[in-house]
Formats: C-alpha cells, sequence, structure tokens
C-alpha cells in the first residue's frame, strides 16, 4: 500500500507530506484546493508526461516520492527479474522534474520512464475520468482473466511446453535457411577447420616455444656464463675450483677428528656442500643442453612456428586454447550443415509432437478462461447494476489465436456496451469518463485479489451520478478496502460519509504565494466536512445531523 507520498514544487504545493492508512481514505476540499495536483503528481510515478509547467512558478526542480509498504508476492518476483531487491516489502518510487526533463528512480537507483511505468502500474492504479490504467490495457486482461480463474498450474503446463517448442522451431528455422547461404557457410567453415588443422596446435605448445627461443637468442650469454660456473666451482689449468678447496678442507678437519670430535660434524658438513657444489656445476653445465643440431635453424623454425600461431590467433582467438575452442565450435556446426536433411526431418516430427500437446494444454486453458468468463461477466453486470448500470453490457471477449503465444491460443479483451442498441466496444474506447470510472469500480470490486495491485487511486468518480448512486459506489469502494487500500477523490458526501480516513485537501496563501495542504481529519473534522459538502453556503444543525447520521451508517458497513 502506499504509506507516505511527498509532492514538493508542483503547481502551487510547496512542500506536502502525507502518511496514509490502509483501508478506504477520500481526500475533499473546496473546488481548486489541489486535489488535481495531488492526483497528477501521483500520475508522474506512473510514467505520465513531465511537462516542465507542472514546476511551481519561480522554481528549478519538482520532486514527487512514495513509498510503498506490504508490496505483494507477485510485485516482488517482477522487481527481483528486474533486478532489484525488496526483501523487506518496501518500494520507494521518485520522479523528479527540471527544465529540461525528467529523471526517476527506484530505492535511489535510475531508472528509465518505461520501468517506472511497468513498476507504479503494478503498484498502484489510478482511474478517472482521462486514466489510461492497466485494466484498460488489452495484453492485461488475459492475466486477469486466468488470475480470477487461478490457472496458475496450467499456464505452467502450458508454459513448459511453449518454450520447447519455440526452441524446436528456432533450430528448424536455421536449418532452413537460404541454400547459397547454408553453402557459402559450410565452404568457410571447411577453410577455418582446414586452416588450423594445417598448424596442428597443441595446447600449451606456445609457451614452450616463447621459452626455447628466449634460450636461443641467449645461448652466448648462457655458454659464458655457465663456462665461469663451471671454472668457479671445478677449477682450471691454472686454478682450483670451489669443489677442490671445499675437498681440502673437509679432509683437514677429518685429521683433527681425534683430537677434537667437534670437527667431524664440520668435515661432514663440508662434504654436503661439496656434493651441492658439484650438482649446481652438473645442472649449470645441461643448461647449454639443447640438442643436436645448428642453433641458428632451430631459433628459425620456432619463430616461424610462433608465427604461424599469430596469424592464427589473429583470426580465431587470443590464446592457442581459444583457436583450438573455436575449431571445435566450427566442426559441430559444419557436422549440423552436413547432416541437415536428416535433423531437419527429426525436427518436423518433433514439432507435431510438441503441437500436439501445446494444442492440448492450450485448449485446457481456453476450457477454463471460458468458464470463468461467464462467471466474472455475471459478476461484473450483477455490480454494475447496483451501481445503477443495469443497462451496461459487459463481456470477456475470447478470440482465437493464428498460432501458439505464451497464454495459448487466446486473445483476451473486456468488451462493453454502455447504451442499449450499441455494439460491444474495448474498454479503452467508452467515451464517458465517469461512466468509465464505475465500470473500472466494478472491475477491480470483482477482480480485487486477482491483479496484484495493492493502492487504487479513483478521481472523482462521483461526476455525473446521484446521491443514491454515489452511496453505492461508495459502498462499493468500501468493499474494495478491506483487500486493498483506496484514495477517492471525492465531492459526495455519501461517499465521504463511508470514509475509514479523511484527507481535507486546503489552500491558503503566505507571503503572496498559494499553497496547497493536506489535514487529517478526526470524527468532528469530519462532521464538519460531510456536512459542508451536503449544505452548500450555510452548514445549518439539520445538515450538521444529517451528516453525522451518514457518517455513523457508514460505520456498519
Amino acid at each position: 500500500m502506499l504509506q507516505s507520498l511527498h509532492i514538493e514544487n508542483i503547481a502551487v504545493v510547496k512542500s506536502l507530506d502525507v502518511d496514509l492508512d490502509g483501508g478506504m481514505t477520500v481526500l475533499s476540499g473546496e473546488t481548486g484546493a489541489g486535489k488535481s495536483i495531488i492526483i497528477d503528481s501521483l500520475g508522474l510515478l506512473l510514467g505520465s508526461r513531465a511537462d516542465k509547467e507542472l514546476i511551481r512558478t519561480g522554481e528549478e526542480r519538482a520532486v514527487v516520492s512514495a513509498v510503498f509498504a506490504d508490496v505483494g508476492e507477485q510485485v516482488r518476483l517482477a522487481l527481483g527479474e528486474m533486478g532489484f531487491e525488496c526483501e523487506d516489502g518496501t518500494v520507494m518510487l521518485t520522479r523528479t522534474l527540471t527544465k529540461s526533463g525528467s529523471t526517476a528512480k527506484l530505492d535511489g537507483r535510475a531508472i528509465t520512464v518505461a520501468m517506472l511505468r511497468d513498476i507504479g502500474g503494478m503498484l498502484f492504479n489510478i482511474h478517472g475520468q482521462n486514466d489510461n490504467q492497466q485494466l484498460l490495457d488489452p495484453k492485461n486482461h488475459v492475466k486477469l482473466l486466468d488470475s480470477f480463474a487461478s490457472n496458475g498450474e496450467l499456464l505452467l503446463a502450458y508454459s513448459a511446453v511453449y518454450h520447447e517448442l519455440l526452441h524446436a522451431r528456432a533450430e528448424l528455422d536455421c536449418l532452413c535457411n537460404d541454400a547459397m547461404e547454408q553453402a557459402r557457410l559450410r565452404e568457410m567453415l571447411k577453410f577455418q577447420i582446414a586452416d588450423i588443422d594445417a598448424v596442428k596446435l597443441k595446447d600449451g605448445e606456445e609457451e614452450a616455444l616463447l621459452e626455447l627461443v628466449r634460450k636461443l637468442q641467449s645461448l652466448e650469454k648462457i655458454n659464458k656464463s655457465v663456462a665461469l660456473v663451471n671454472k668457479a666451482i671445478g677449477g682450471g689449468e691454472k686454478s682450483l675450483g670451489a669443489s677442490y678447496l671445499t675437498m681440502r678442507a673437509a679432509g683437514a678437519l677429518d685429521a683433527i677428528a681425534d683430537a677434537v670430535p667437534e670437527a667431524e660434524e664440520l668435515a661432514r658438513r663440508l662434504e654436503s656442500i661439496r656434493y651441492e657444489l658439484d650438482d649446481i656445476a652438473e645442472s649449470a653445465a645441461a643448461l647449454c643442453d639443447l640438442g643436436d643440431g645448428d642453433p641458428t635453424a632451430k631459433l628459425d623454425k620456432a619463430e616461424a612456428r610462433l608465427n604461424a600461431i599469430s596469424k592464427l590467433k589473429r583470426k580465431y582467438g587470443s590464446t592457442v586454447k581459444e583457436i583450438l575452442e573455436f575449431r571445435e565450435t566450427a566442426a559441430k556446426r559444419l557436422d549440423m550443415i552436413e547432416n541437415a536433411d536428416d535433423r531437419k526431418i527429426e525436427l518436423e516430427e518433433q514439432i507435431k509432437d510438441i503441437e500436439a500437446r501445446a494444442k492440448a494444454a492450450a485448449d485446457a486453458l481456453t476450457k477454463s478462461r471460458r468458464r470463468a468468463a461467464r462467471e466474472l461477466n455475471g459478476r461484473v453486470l450483477e455490480t454494475l447494476a447496483f451501481l445503477d448500470m443495469p443497462k451496461v453490457r459487459f463481456e470477456v471477449g475470447i478470440k482465437a489465436e493464428s498460432d501458439f503465444c505464451a497464454f495459448g491460443l487466446d486473445r483476451v479483451e473486456f468488451m462493453i456496451s454502455t447504451n442499449p442498441g450499441e455494439p460491444l466496444l474495448p474498454m479503452a474506447r467508452i467515451a464517458s469518463g465517469g461512466e468509465l470510472a464505475r465500470i473500472m469500480l466494478s472491475l477491480k470490486n470483482v477482480l480485487n485479489e486477482c491483479d496484484g495491485v495493492g493502492t487504487v487511486i479513483f478521481d472523482e468518480i462521483d461526476t455525473g451520478i446521484s446521491g443514491k448512486t454515489s452511496r453505492k459506489v461508495g459502498i462499493k469502494l468500501k468493499e474494495i478496502g478491506k483487500g486493498a487500500q483506496v484514495l477517492c477523490v471525492t465531492h459526495s458526501a455519501q461517499i465521504a460519509s463511508l470514509a475509514d480516513n479523511h484527507l481535507y485537501i486546503s489552500k491558503a496563501e503566505h507571503d503572496g504565494r498559494v499553497s496547497t495542504a493536506l489535514t487529517p481529519l478526526d470524527r468532528e473534522g469530519r462532521v464538519r466536512e460531510v456536512a459542508r459538502i451536503l449544505g452548500g453556503i450555510e452548514i445549518t444543525d439539520a445538515v450538521r445531523r444529517a451528516a453525522e447520521e451518514l457518517i455513523s451508517e457508514g460505520e456498519t458497513y
């Protein structure tokens, strides 16, 4: 539900903050006090056009922000699919207007106006003289009918088969592409595979070649260093090496071991050092061993091999591993093309089977929808008759689609005829705002728990209707308020007296500027306001008593 609303610098509203409760909340006040501005501000959170003329004169920007609490599971899942977390069930929408445009945010994260429209539409609806909300959009009608019919399991069963069908059809379409294109692709794949195979790549080979090239390019330096190591450890014609000197030192210590026992341990350590030196000399000598053959020829061969690998990397991948993976994928695609005829026959048979299963699942949905449509028709017409619209015809239109779609084989649209003799037409084409608002009220009353929208706003739903009908409209609003939050802008005492909560809209002049304010009314305030609506210029005791009676009666519903 809408928990709090902040409006800043919208038209005559300087700054307005209001906390809202559940149930049915009425907004009333003198004509021109700013009720339409509040509705327009909420409309901005539904993605309506951000007219810069809405910005309060003299200000640079305007802001509308709303916090929604206890968001339903359907909305949480939908937000999750969009990448937004809603763990605590609270969502904040913000729309900021400037002279150059507008921005939108969800919980502080920037979103597009299109996303704002989708998210806002899941959280609340506005029904009024000029609003075109979710209940008017035909794409939502099948969802509403399915919710009313409790078709969740049937939809899941159909959806699984439908996605299987899409996958099979997509594969068949790929195989049935233009024959010349397939031939061109076959030759290209063959060339790519042969190009890679000609080099006979091995994973890890490039690293080994790079190491070999580095050794060969530094061979002279390596030989000099190894010779120096051998001379230092092994000695030469005119010098004694470290190995020999270490051996002599160990022998000298052995000679005194009888007299000095500690010398024996030192001798052993020197012998170990000598063995380690000999091993180092042997290992260093191996550094020069690059096998038989001319080193220059080996370097030329290794560089040529690296050049061949480099050419492949420019075409097929940044590493040898990626090139080999490219080759594997190309081989699979080539195999698919060369065996396309057999696969086509196999897929065509599969698609026939899947289509048969999809048809059975879609037929089950259609059967359930037609049964639910008859019940929905009756309940909406019953509500319309209660609202003094007995001659209005309502019908859930179900027409067959030419092919399978995401929701089966049905195109669902709510149809209305407001006058006898007139044909049924889509709801969006109804001209009368007053009639449309009551029709929306009837639908919302019946679909209260099905559409997943927690807050419903009715703007002057009492326009053009009598006191008796207004009372009935109020009763239905009160019923909806038991399962969803209802906000109603009204000039009707019959509706206002039924409110669970009543907000009074007023405007006052401060420092030469007019500002709008919202004031929660206690019971005495409600009596005064309902009496004002009833009484006109002068509020008599009789009018006050009538207002009290209306409020007291409203508390019994």
